[in-house]
């Protein structure tokens, strides 16, 4: 039994919890029974998921594997991440989804869910085994050819119509791939002085305009990873109007950084979909708050060294993002005025938990419910450092950025995976 005293839960008045059986039993004042944790005014959220995590296994273990990834999971506050399919081999049958499932559970520091593959080997040209990875242990029920756009509009139709089936969502990477061929960062005045070639927003805009109407055609759902524009915000803004079943996320990093830190010619800040102009920046945070964007996802793409550190033109697409998301969060969402704790809670953990079906996420700080939480300071200062990442890589944007806000605490059913701020170092727990 465990008592998480002096806690805010959603940022309200302070209350203790206490934790049981591997969910809330009770909520109140005075008590101090068991093991007791004091929480010091800190913010209580419900556990955070995450729609968008790469933990390259199998195939990449030397840049992350499940349990490095899942450790830097709970070290951001995360109780729930779903592992992307470009893996080595790729996601695309039930065997992958399995194994990667079942490395979560044999981990034990977040529930992950595998992402199936839209396509096979994410090559765009026939559909992979949905229904099979549907059916599996894994339970798929998020799809995606992340890092690959599905670019042939009969096979997103008929990709759409086949998840249908069994609720599933296709998450859309939407990079029209033809308009962004060899494109290195943000197509504007500054790509054209730096010399590095334009990734323009109609690529973006583009397939979200495509794939909204498709959506609407069959009646399925769709999910926009990573977006990025302004223009996608109004073309998500105009589809939700019709009551297009679309959700859409923004990763902290295209709320934070802009694509002025291209001129430092360092790849830790090169990323798909690029960092755009402070104009975009605005238009998604306003979106987030407003709902048109409704969740925050990581797109953590960890890489080895040799992978980042090297000229821009050949380093890889991608930075870490799991351990220091809530914190980006708090500085451009919270302390902006933007968004509440409640509101961060839904963004982070009800509605996502809610795209990717994830049962026992996302709930509500109530008795009875099951004990996957988060216990977050506000206020903490400090400086990121690349040796502050739990993860197996160390490609983070932020270090020697000073950023307010750290995890103290996580549960995972009841069990703590992260206390006093530190991972909680275990045996397999199931």
């Amino acid at each position: 039994m465990t008592v998480l005293r002096n806690v805010r839960p959603l940022g309200g008045d302070a209350v203790d919890v206490r934790i049981a059986d591997g969910v809330i039993a009770e909520i109140g004042g005075g008590l101090d029974d068991g093991d007791v944790v004091d929480g010091a005014g800190a913010v209580l959220l419900p556990g955070l998921v995450d729609l968008h995590t790469h933990l390259r296994e199998p195939g990449r273990e030397d840049a992350e594997t499940v349990a490095t990834g899942t450790r830097a999971a709970a070290a951001g506050g995360f109780t729930a991440v779903h592992a992307m399919a470009n893996t080595d081999p790729v996601a695309d049958t039930a065997g992958v989804v399995e194994q990667v499932w079942r490395l979560g559970m044999q981990a034990g520091y977040a529930d992950v869910r595998a992402v199936g593959a839209v396509t096979v080997g994410l090559a765009g040209q026939r559909l992979a085994e949905l229904g099979a990875m549907a059916d599996s242990a894994a339970g798929v029920r998020v799809f995606s050819d992340d890092g690959h756009c599905v670019s042939d509009a009969l096979l997103m139709r008929r990709a759409l119509e086949y998840v249908k089936a069994f609720d599933g969502v296709i998450a859309q990477h939407a990079q029209e791939p033809r308009l962004t061929e060899g494109a290195q960062m943000h197509e504007g005045p500054l790509s054209g002085e730096l010399g590095l070639r334009g990734w323009p927003a109609v690529a973006e805009e583009a397939i979200i305009a495509r794939d909204v109407l498709l959506a609407e055609h069959v009646g399925s759902r769709l999910h926009i990873c990573h977006v990025s524009t302004s223009g996608s915000v109004e073309i998500l803004r105009w589809a939700k109007s019709r009551g297009i079943t679309v959700t859409a996320e923004v990763t902290p990093h295209h709320l934070l950084l802009t694509d002025d830190l291209a001129t430092t010619y360092d790849p830790i800040y090169k990323v798909n979909p690029p960092l755009r102009s402070r104009t975009d920046v605005e238009a998604v945070r306003q979106a987030l708050a407003e709902g048109i964007i409704d969740i925050v996802a990581t797109d953590h793409a960890p890489h080895a060294m040799e992978d980042k550190e090297c000229e821009w033109a050949a380093a890889s697409f991608g930075m870490l993002g799991l351990q220091t998301a809530l914190p980006v969060v708090n500085e451009t969402m919270v302390r902006t005025g933007l968004l509440d704790w409640a509101e961060v809670a839904d963004r982070m953990s009800s509605v996502p938990a809610r795209i990717g079906r994830v049962a026992g996420h996302g709930r509500p700080i109530e008795v009875g419910e099951p004990a996957n939480l988060t216990v977050f300071d506000p206020d903490a200062e400090w400086v990121v450092s690349a040796s502050d990442m739990v993860s197996r890589s160390r490609n983070t944007p932020y270090a020697g950025m000073v950023l307010h806000g750290k995890v103290l605490g996580t549960w995972l059913r009841g069990r703590p995976t992260v206390r006093d701020g530190s991972v909680v170092e275990h045996e397999a727990a199931r």
